[in-house]
């Protein structure tokens, strides 16, 4: 799989030399974003120059993570937009606060054909009453987005990192989904642009670009889980933490399970070690701890991360085909702890 830049700047190169010139466009519109309501296409918002979704206007920009989130194999192409004269406040708890009228936005799609092709555009508006999440489904044409508060399912066929040749259904959560994901104390919130999370190159990004104030406190970077050169733990620590941590957390939507996925979790039970659940049901395979030491064949972590069937498989959204290098990652972690 094609790392995140270079992915982008194969797409943004491919739309330059094929398209055709086009007229100035608006910059982004505040006012949008901030205003009642749900705009019914992404190019009310401005936050492209090319109606394709490829180039960032003026004030858009790229960014990336550590450790990023798995959907289906979809490459996903981040932006943030941050209104003029304002910043994002890192506080020492390295929560990034944003301010009213940013958003973030973000863009699945895959390689089908040889051509990369967009699926779905995800936004996150910051207005006066709290974040808002709204999902944006891309026409055949690659010209538009379109509101779709209801989700849709599209099918979808490409080549996986390992050479597979995947058919899915891809689905494009609904309103309410993004919710879940999205849940801390009952209000929506972002998940990725954490402190400990975001690479030092976007953190440059933002600071030289006077879009972060960045106050005191240390917060050690998670690292990429892909990255077999890190150490096995964190690696695993990363990959529970963006990838199950916004629901498995002290003020999560899954907070009365008590299981708490955390990279910064300390207590081995609540990161599951041993742990039993707190409700018995189908989604424990039978099996009686979430994270049985040395045996990940008997975790319930291993079971729900490895299952499909709805009610059991975690995450609950965001996925229909299980993440074979993550659940190796998993598994290898848990096999290496001491019975």
């Amino acid at each position: 799989m094609r790392t995140f830049l270079a992915a982008t700047a194969l797409c943004v190169a491919g739309f330059a030399v094929s398209a055709a010139p086009t007229a100035p466009v608006a910059l982004v519109d505040d006012a949008v974003i901030t205003a009642n309501g749900m705009p019914k296409k992404l190019s009310d918002f401005g936050f492209f120059k090319d109606q394709a979704g490829w180039q960032p206007n003026k004030g858009v920009e790229l960014y990336q993570l550590n450790s990023p989130l798995f959907t289906d194999y979809a490459e996903k192409y981040r932006y943030i937009y941050i209104p003029a004269g304002k910043k994002a406040v890192a506080g020492g708890d390295g929560v990034v606060q944003f301010p009213v009228g940013s958003a973030l936005i973000k863009s699945f799609g895959y390689e089908i054909d040889g051509k990369d092709r967009l699926l779905e555009t995800r936004l996150l508006l910051h207005r006066a009453d709290g974040w808002i999440a709204l999902p944006y489904v891309w026409n055949a044409e690659q010209t538009e987005a379109t509101l779709k508060v209801a989700g849709k399912r599209i099918p979808v066929s490409f080549t996986d990192p390992s050479g597979n040749k995947r058919d899915i259904s891809y689905a494009v959560p609904n309103k309410n989904q993004c919710k879940e994901c999205h849940s801390l104390s009952g209000a929506v919130v972002p998940i990725g642009p954490k402190m400990r999370n975001l690479p030092h190159d976007t953190l440059d990004m933002l600071l030289s670009n006077a879009m972060l104030e960045k106050t005191a406190g240390d917060h050690p970077p998670v690292p990429d889980y892909a990255d077999d050169g890190m150490p096995l733990e964190s690696r695993a620590r990363a990959y529970l933490d963006i990838n199950c941590a916004h629901c498995h957390n002290r003020e999560g939507s899954a907070s009365n399970s008590g299981l708490f996925l955390t990279y910064e979790e300390e207590a081995l039970v609540h990161i599951g070690v041993g742990k039993r659940p707190v409700a018995a049901g189908r989604g424990s395979g039978g099996f009686e701890f979430a994270i049985a030491p040395g045996q990940p064949d008997q975790s319930i972590l291993m079971h729900r991360l490895k299952s499909l069937e709805p009610g059991v498989a975690m995450p609950e959204v965001g996925r229909s085909l299980v993440h074979d290098e993550g659940a190796a990652l998993l598994g290898e972690w848990i096999a290496a702890m001491e019975e």
